[in-house]
């Protein structure tokens, strides 16, 4: 059986220390913060993050240099047979096609999987490669059945502020003015490789019940429905709303009474655009293996 080394990166909110206990790997995502480079639970905590997008500082993301990438598998591949490297999605970032052709020079022993996840579904891919390593799977196997189950994810998050958004010339000026003034709270989905508007809530409470009925709608239309064997994992991820995230967590056990609920930090590649304060309600699929 091939000795693989499962990456992935902080865009999972997978930090370096958890990355340790679970046996994986997690290449830092760079970030431009008032033109200087920082690298995220490197030398860019959570809290820093905050402080400074809060405090206007002009924030941009980037992808991982190919020398760190690179520098990364080499040092890898001195101890491991074979890499599986689970970027973020194609569709949010260009980090996954270049990893992709930078792949092609190391003779198949590099795969690079295009599942279209990031943050929670993202960090339980990384989970499911280890699960699929430990069956005796190759790195090519692996990343072929991940991307086959790319579909069997959805993210819905519901953010606190518009303002980001307006920055980031995703929404206009006039639009988020409207919003902020009938204090619309959008709820946006990740399904496949794009971040779509969902629907629009007038209070927090009707923002987290519309997400809870997405997922419940998507279980049960695309994910084979609810099961004794409770084969869905569920997942709360936030934007420096810890407390709020808590109290979501009572109110979807009250709907999903017995099922395991994991609550992470929201990766700051999208935090960065929809700013804090967001909550975010997703699942998966369990694979079947």
């Amino acid at each position: 059986m091939a000795n693989i080394a499962i990456v992935t990166d902080s865009n999972s909110g997978v930090t370096q220390s958890q990355a340790k206990e679970m046996g994986i790997f997690v290449l830092p995502m760079p970030f431009m913060i008032n033109e200087e480079t920082y690298f995220e639970d490197i030398d860019l905590t959570q809290e820093e993050f905050y402080k400074k997008l809060e405090s206007g500082a002009n924030i941009g993301t980037s992808q991982p240099s190919p020398e760190s990438v690179m520098s990364l598998w080499n040092e890898l591949l001195k101890d491991y047979d074979e890499i599986v490297h689970i970027p973020m999605s194609s569709g949010l970032s260009g980090s996954c096609q270049s990893a992709m052709m930078l792949a092609e020079d190391y003779e198949g022993r590099v795969q690079v999987v295009n599942n279209q996840r990031i943050s929670v579904t993202q960090r339980q891919s990384a989970l499911d490669a280890k699960l699929l390593c430990s069956k005796g799977m190759s790195a090519k196997e692996i990343k072929d059945f991940l991307e086959a189950d790319k579909f069997n994810s959805s993210i819905y998050i519901m953010l606190d502020t518009l303002y980001y958004l307006k920055k980031g010339g995703r929404i206009t000026p006039a639009a988020a003015a409207i919003g902020t003034m009938l204090r619309l709270k959008p709820v946006l989905q990740i399904q496949g490789d794009k971040l779509d508007a969902f629907a629009k809530a007038r209070t927090t409470a009707q923002g987290r019940g519309i997400m809870i009925n997405a997922i419940k709608n998507d279980i049960m239309n695309r994910f084979g429905g609810m099961t004794e064997e409770k084969d869905i994992w569920l997942q709360i991820a936030h934007t420096n709303n810890e407390e709020a995230a808590v109290a979501y967590k009572e109110e979807i056990l009250a709907q999903f009474p017995g099922y395991d609920i994991h609550i992470d930090p929201l990766s700051l590649s999208v935090a960065c655009h929809i700013g804090p304060g967001a909550l975010a309600f997703a699942c998966c699929k369990k694979i079947s293996v």
